[in-house]
C-alpha cells in the first residue's frame, strides 16, 4: 500500500497561520541581511539525513516568500533517508536570495525538530511491531507550545498514534481530577454530561480495583499508569477477562530500552511523550554557487 499524503490533513490557513506567526517572531521588524543580499533569483540545496518529516511545514514557510520547493523523487515524507556516504541532496529551493534566507532558519528549525521526534518515535513503533505486539504506540500531551500541530503531526507518520490532541478532543481524568472530585465515579458521571456519546473518556487508574471503578462507571478507556511490567499484564489480564470491550492503555515509566516489556495481548496503547529529549536532526540548506 502507497503512503498516504499526510500534507492533505492540515488545513491549508492553520499552515498559513503558523508560518506567519513562525516568521514575525525571528523577524519582527528590519531584516538588514536579506537587504545586503537583494533580490536576485538563486537556487539552494536542502541537504538531510534520518527519518524525513516536515515537508508540508517546510514547503509552506518558502511557499509564503514566494520561492518553490521540488523534492526529490526519494525524498518522501516518513521515508528514512541513509546519508552515511555523505551529504543527501534533497530537494532544490529557488527565489530571491533575501527570501531564500529569511526563511532558511524557520524552515529547518521546524524539519529538523519534527524529523527528530518522528525518528525518535519510529524507533519505538518498529521495536513493538518486530515482537508482533498489534496494538498502537501513542505520543502524548507534553508538547511544546506553540508547536503542538508539527509534534503531533510527527507522531503520525512515524507510524505512532497522536493520542489526544487537545484538552477538548477526548476527556482523560487523572489522579488531580479525581482527588478533587471526590471519586472516580463521580468524576467520570459529571465528565459524562458533556461527553455525551461523541466524545471518549480515559481515567487514569494506579490498581486493579481503581481500574474496576472506572470501568463500571462507564470510562472508555483504562490507563494502567506506572505498572511494573509483571504487573501490568496481570492486571490487563484480569480487566479484559471482566471487561472484554475496554481499552487499556500502559503509561508511566516506559522508556526506548524497555518499551517492548509493556507489550502483551491484552494491552491496546502504550503512550509515551515522544516530544521530549529527542535528537535535533542536522539538516542545512546552502546557496548553490558556481564552486558547488
Amino acid at each position: 500500500m502507497s503512503k498516504p499524503d499526510f500534507a492533505t490533513a492540515i488545513a491549508p490557513h492553520t499552515l498559513d497561520r503558523l508560518v506567519v506567526s513562525w516568521l514575525e517572531e525571528d523577524v519582527p521588524t528590519l531584516d538588514i541581511g536579506g537587504h545586503v543580499v537583494g533580490d536576485v533569483e538563486l537556487t539552494a540545496t536542502l541537504y538531510c539525513k534520518a527519518v524525513l518529516c516536515g515537508r508540508p511545514f517546510f514547503d509552506a514557510v518558502f511557499n509564503h516568500l514566494k520561492c518553490k520547493v521540488v523534492w526529490e523523487s526519494f525524498a518522501q515524507e516518513g521515508e528514512v533517508l541513509d546519508a552515511t556516504a555523505g551529504k543527501l541532496a534533497c530537494a532544490i529551493v529557488t527565489g530571491p536570495v533575501r527570501n531564500l534566507l529569511l526563511g532558511e532558519r524557520t524552515a529547518l528549525n521546524v524539519l529538523s525538530r519534527t524529523s527528530g521526534i518522528a525518528t525518535r518515535a519510529r524507533a519505538g513503533v518498529n521495536a513493538c511491531r518486530e515482537k508482533g505486539w498489534k496494538g498502537m504506540v501513542a505520543g502524548t500531551r507534553k508538547t511544546t507550545p506553540g508547536f503542538r500541530l508539527c509534534e503531533k503531526y510527527a507522531c503520525i507518520v512515524a507510524g505512532a498514534a497522536s493520542h489526544r490532541d487537545n484538552l477538548s478532543s477526548m476527556v482523560m481524568l487523572k489522579d488531580n481530577h479525581i482527588w478533587a472530585t471526590g471519586s472516580i465515579t463521580a468524576a467520570v458521571e459529571k465528565a459524562k454530561i458533556f461527553a455525551g456519546f461523541t466524545t471518549k473518556i480515559e481515567v487514569e487508574t494506579d490498581s486493579l480495583e481503581s481500574a474496576r471503578e472506572a470501568t463500571l462507571a462507564g470510562a472508555d478507556i483504562v490507563m494502567l499508569d506506572n505498572f511494573e511490567p509483571s504487573k501490568l499484564h496481570e492486571t490487563a489480564a484480569c480487566l479484559k477477562r471482566e471487561f472484554p470491550h475496554i481499552i487499556l492503555e500502559a503509561s508511566g515509566g516506559i522508556e526506548e530500552g524497555n518499551i517492548v516489556d509493556y507489550t502483551g495481548p491484552d494491552i491496546d496503547v502504550i503512550s509515551k511523550s515522544w516530544m521530549q529529549s529527542y535528537e535535533v536532526i542536522d539538516f542545512s540548506l546552502k546557496i548553490n554557487t558556481p564552486k558547488r
